[in-house]
């Protein structure tokens, strides 16, 4: 397979891009001559649109690892309680570092309550490896072919995300992030979590069958990441094929942490950042401890909010959500 440079992420080293070839094209050339043949190929021109559109973008794409082990410090220090995960990945990358190999991470599951930053580390590790990342909501999820696609004799059918992910994308190992699969519901005639049987296990990955496109997939190179609040719904044979870390809220100094570098990333992100003082007091910090990660930057938003109608270049404690002092405000729903 050829190699090819990718643009490096942010303190990492330039990645190493194979190319990994994701399907057959004969095969769908012979499902899209099928088609045309067909009287009633005009039934199917989703079907055939999609088809004309795997073989306009060919079946290659990037299967991209860092060159070595990246430093994580960063990492470390900004998910302070996700020390386990990151380990996890960090071994995964020793293995694969000076060799061909693409990167093989055993699928997932974080485990721990709402807002403690689950979601957030599936995003920081696609940035970390330089690949891509593909958010599947279960909780909101009203059809149980979101992961698998739905029958093209089906009015509305349509690929599943992880047909979109790798056809429709640029690589052959995205970040797919599964989220609150404990959320899913469990239809009688469907089951939404079906396709996670096969998707799990690399053997059977390499040979994904999405039920809209009927074209085998190789999926067996994605990056699973699965969340949960409880994992007493997810079915053992699921929690069998993955690793599963419990995630605790971050302890005092790792929830302070945590907030400093948020008022440190939300200031040199804005124009209307250099107004405000470099570092925030102490007591308004401390007012962080109790808070969810999810919650800290929409409470930063806000006091700098209130901060400037004041006129004022520091933030203060009133003026966060939930404040008991200075002007009422609205605060967050949990």
């Amino acid at each position: 397979m050829s190699s090819q440079s990718l643009v490096p992420q942010p303190s990492i080293r330039l990645p190493i891009a194979q190319l990994h070839s994701v399907f057959d094209p004969g095969e769908v050339e012979r499902k899209l001559k099928k088609l045309r043949d067909r009287n009633n190929a005009r039934e199917h021109d989703t079907l055939c649109n999609t088809y004309e559109r795997m073989l306009e973008s060919g079946p290659e794409r990037f299967s991209v690892k860092p060159s070595g082990i990246p430093d994580m410090a960063d990492l470390y220090d900004a998910l302070p309680n996700f020390g386990g995960p990151l380990d996890e990945l960090r071994r995964n990358l020793a293995l694969s570092q000076d060799s061909h190999d693409h990167l093989e991470i055993t699928p997932m599951l974080l485990l721990g309550p709402p807002g403690v930053g689950k979601t957030h580390f599936a995003h920081e590790i696609a940035k970390l490896l330089g690949t891509g990342m593909t958010l599947v909501p279960m909780s909101s999820m009203t059809a149980g072919w979101l992961l698998s696609g739905s029958s093209s004799q089906w009015k509305g059918a349509r690929p599943g995300k992880v047909f979109e992910a790798i056809v429709d994308g640029q690589y052959a190992n995205p970040v797919i992030v599964v989220d609150e699969v404990d959320k899913a519901s469990n239809e009688a005639q469907y089951d939404p979590l079906g396709a996670l049987y096969s998707l799990l296990e690399h053997d059977t990955a390499q040979r994904f069958v999405d039920e809209f496109a009927e074209v085998g997939i190789d999926a067996s190179q994605v990056i699973w990441v699965l969340t949960a609040n409880d994992e007493r719904s997810i079915p053992d044979p699921i929690l069998n094929r993955m690793n599963v870390f419990e995630i605790e809220a971050p302890d005092a100094e790792a929830a302070r942490k945590i907030a400093l570098r948020l008022y440190h990333s939300i200031r040199a992100a804005h124009d209307w950042g250099q107004h405000f003082e470099p570092e925030p007091e102490a007591d308004v910090l401390d007012s962080f401890l109790d808070l969810p990660p999810r919650e800290m930057r929409r409470a930063w938003m806000t006091a700098f909010g209130n901060a400037r109608l004041d006129h004022r270049h520091a933030v203060r404690v009133q003026d966060l959500p939930n404040s008991s002092q200075g002007r009422s405000r609205m605060g967050f729903l949990s």
